[in-house]
């Protein structure tokens, strides 16, 4: 059997972090066991809590001690999958805006690929009830980021994903330093450099059902800083 873990970072996701992993584990593949890790930033509203109540041998718990940021909330998450030998790990957010339903057919593509994207831009675009100006950046993000690196890849900033793990072993992570939008670009950047191989699969983005967005105006200033730094790094090999 082959092993996969879905890392969830959360920050006060009381409202939805207990449904998410109910519909998870209720998920069924041929071949694959499917675990979760939920890496806390000390949330104020008893989102660890809820997560140690439900009590599941096939559900984790990572807890730190401070709002530390999606990107280190990530690589831990990876660490650990190295650690604790899984063969494909997920990036996939608390608050329903990644459908669970989608998870089998990542599972599907990983088998002949290293990466693989849920993407909101393939198929014109699929998202629902984010304001225009949310969109917007999303969509310009993606075209700003393509133009500059030449990555080949649709929806740049998206955040729900699966990797191979031997593969992203191959990544040096102590060298990943950027946080939110940024993280996503540069984690896609560094696998694309490496040759390793991509795809983009359909899904739908429906904003969060309840809660509160980590969105920010530092974390687009940090992605749009970013992408001129991976270019410069990957012309000077220094990826």
């Amino acid at each position: 059997m082959k092993r996969a873990l879905i890392i969830i970072p959360t920050y006060n996701e009381a409202e939805n972090i207990a449904n998410i992993i109910k519909e998870l584990l209720a998920i069924s593949y041929p071949e694959v066991t499917i675990e979760i890790l939920v890496i806390d930033d000390n949330s104020t509203d008893g989102t660890s809590g809820l997560v140690k109540s439900l009590n599941d041998l096939r559900v984790h718990m990572i807890e730190r001690p401070s709002k530390m940021g999606l990107g280190t909330a990530y690589l831990r998450g990876f660490k650990y999958a190295f650690e604790n030998n899984y063969d494909y790990v997920f990036e996939m957010d608390a608050d329903f805006s990644h459908d669970p339903e989608a998870i089998p057919s990542f599972l599907d593509k990983i088998k002949e690929y290293d990466l693989v994207i849920g993407s909101r831009y393939i198929e014109g675009i699929a998202v629902v009830n984010w304001p225009l100006s949310r969109l917007m950046i999303s969509i310009g993000a993606s075209y700003y980021t393509r133009m500059i690196t030449f990555l080949p890849v649709k929806d740049v900033t998206a955040g729900f994903m699966c990797y191979r793990v031997p593969s992203l072993k191959q990544i040096n992570l102590d060298e990943v330093k950027s946080n939110g939008y940024s993280f996503q670009i540069e984690m896609k950047f560094r696998m694309w450099k490496k040759g390793f191989k991509i795809t983009e699969i359909p899904i739908v983005f429906i904003d969060r059902r309840a809660g509160v967005s980590k969105m920010s105006r530092k974390i687009v200033y940090e992605a749009s800083f970013m992408v001129w730094k991976l270019k410069f790094m990957s012309i000077f090999n220094k990826l």
